[in-house]
């Protein structure tokens, strides 16, 4: 309505055309699909692999930035070699709790799973120490072993994630 009161004024119509764009972009973010997985480069001077398991002995090159100091991200970025994870794998892992948490200390889901890592039992977490439910550098820390034993490295977990939707 508030359109037709102002008609043929040049805001009036930028704002139509905004419009239709948007209408546009929506229609067309309902028709996509995925028709493969992305292939993992390697690190320069090492063979070509077809493998996106990123399993225990392959060390995917990831040309990824450090994360902002003071996050939670930054967190795990400087335990991985703690770990014995080369920050090559630094990519998985924040693809990993991204999808996961976001990367929020007290992100919970439905089935009752918690944290960054969305543990479950979120309890479980305390094994890595009392703050569980509060402190994310507790939870990074429980994480990354459950992915090390688990998994052996983060890029095995995001593999799982990927192809079983959970890890």
């Amino acid at each position: 309505m508030a359109l037709a009161a102002i008609p043929g004024s040049h805001s009036a119509n930028l704002l139509e055309q905004e419009r239709q764009q948007m209408i546009l972009v929506d229609a067309a973010s309902k028709t996509l699909s995925f028709v493969a997985t992305p292939k993992r480069a390697t690190s320069p001077g090492s063979p070509s692999s077809s493998s996106s398991s990123g399993t225990a002995g392959s060390d995917p090159f990831v040309n990824m930035p450090a994360p902002d100091p003071g996050t939670a991200q930054s967190i795990g970025f400087n335990m991985l070699s703690s770990f014995g994870f080369a920050t090559s794998q630094w990519g998985c892992l924040d693809d990993l709790w991204n999808r996961e948490s976001g990367w929020v200390y007290n992100a919970e889901n439905a089935s009752g799973a918690y944290g960054i890592p969305q543990a479950l039992p979120g309890s479980k977490m305390a094994s890595a120490g009392a703050d569980w439910e509060t402190d994310p550098t507790t939870q990074i820390k429980w994480g990354l072993g459950y992915i090390q034993s688990t998994y052996g490295t983060p890029c095995g977990a995001w593999g799982h994630e990927e192809a079983d939707g959970w890890y």
